[in-house]
């Protein structure tokens, strides 16, 4: 306030005319004008600076929409579901005719206190983000694991449709195992339809590329025609809408009463996964559900299966018992070779189910056709092969 005083003091006081204090001061004389007048009127203190602001707002958002605005946040919040301003925004409109923007309803949040401050992130122009044009051009994939209420942990499998975002599957198991995956996709696909594609990370369960094999699921889609895609080890961003999914669920799951059992804790996924695919306005998709979404456009199908054949060589020695074993879309087989050979390093040379049993020195001890319905392959040598065997036997 000392410049306002030395200047009404000037005026005031001393005499000197407004227009001579501007000139000197280098201020405006109306301004003069304004501060004598207000000294006038309450003395000094009349002198602080004035709030600016208006004394009333004709397009200020009324006391009951806010109100409305701040219980659906907490509502919402308690029932573990997204609670965003895109989200008030989308319910409020159910209710009320003039929905305040996005924005508005954002600052209404920070004024009450209910926006946490985020820490900085990379900007969204740094990622390079995909999406399929066309429902069921792609699926994605994974496995996450859920506490019950008596300590033990539940894992459950997601798929989520690229395009429109829709949950085709949400389903808990002690242990994910292959055949969980591959029965859990037919049950999906049943109400879905088939996708052209699936996406997943480089788990077991979904694949055995890695350890020179094939899982379950891997030969269902090679016989379907479906191509199977795989994200780059340690690089989650690639399965990113299904690892986003994991935390909305997660989310909705901690606002629950513990699960009591693999049941209780399938049964709050469906409610989930009901509410999610039709209710929930997802905003990557403009506000619409992923339902809508997913129904607004053709379905993308897969093409004409293709037969396809996995070679793979092993290496490895029979035992005792005169046989070795081989594991074939996960499952474990005896294949009879015979005690004369026990001990002996062979390979096994593996084109899908025909398989051609080596020794070392390179003779054929055995070929067969693996039959999947039993886990003993019976010894069935042909003459040839017995020849060797009883040649082998001998000089033992």
């Amino acid at each position: 306030m000392g410049r306002e005083r030395y200047v009404v003091d000037t005026v005031v006081l001393e005499g000197r005319s407004a227009r001579d204090v501007a000139r000197a001061s280098g201020v405006s004389k109306s301004w003069i004008c304004k501060l004598v007048a207000r000294y006038h009127e309450g003395g000094y203190p009349a002198l602080e600076p004035r709030s600016k602001r208006p004394q009333s707002c004709p397009h200020q958002v009324s006391s009951p929409t806010q109100e409305a605005i701040v219980q659906l946040r907490h509502d919402l919040d308690a029932a573990g579901l997204d609670c965003g301003p895109h989200t008030i925004a989308y319910h409020l409109g159910l209710t009320c005719k003039d929905v305040p923007s996005v924005a508005t309803i954002w600052r209404i949040l920070c004024r009450h206190g209910l926006i946490t401050p985020q820490p900085h992130k990379r900007p969204r122009s740094s990622y390079i983000r995909f999406q399929a044009e066309l429902p069921n051009e792609m699926w994605q994939t994974d496995v996450t694991h859920w506490p019950l209420a008596d300590g033990s942990h539940a894992e459950i499998l997601n798929f989520i449709d690229d395009h429109s975002r829709l949950c085709p599957a949400s389903t808990a198991f002690p242990v994910v195992k292959s055949v969980d995956v591959v029965q859990t996709f037919y049950a999906a696909s049943e109400n879905y339809g088939f996708p052209a594609s699936l996406l997943s990370d480089n788990g077991a369960v979904f694949t055995a590329k890695y350890r020179n094999g094939k899982v379950l699921l891997e030969s269902e889609l090679e016989t379907l025609g479906i191509p199977f895609k795989h994200s780059t080890p340690y690089h989650p961003q690639t399965c990113g809408k299904v690892e986003r999914f994991h935390q909305t669920v997660k989310k909705f799951l901690a606002k629950q009463p513990p699960a009591q059992s693999l049941t209780h804790l399938q049964l709050q996924l469906d409610t989930f996964r009901a509410y999610y695919n039709q209710q929930r306005p997802h905003r990557a998709l403009g506000k619409r559900t992923p339902l809508q979404a997913w129904g607004a456009r053709i379905k993308a199908q897969p093409s004409a299966p293709t037969p396809a054949t996995h070679f793979r060589v092993r290496h490895d020695r029979i035992d005792v018992h005169g046989t070795v074993t081989l594991r074939y879309l996960t499952r474990l087989y005896h294949i009879g070779v015979g005690r004369a050979f026990k001990r002996q390093p062979v390979h096994l040379l593996v084109a899908g189910r025909h398989i051609r049993i080596i020794h070392e020195d390179g003779y054929l001890i055995r070929e067969l056709t693996l039959d999947p319905a039993r886990n003993y392959q019976p010894l069935r040598t042909p003459k040839v092969v017995h020849d060797v065997v009883r040649q082998v036997a001998t000089m033992s």
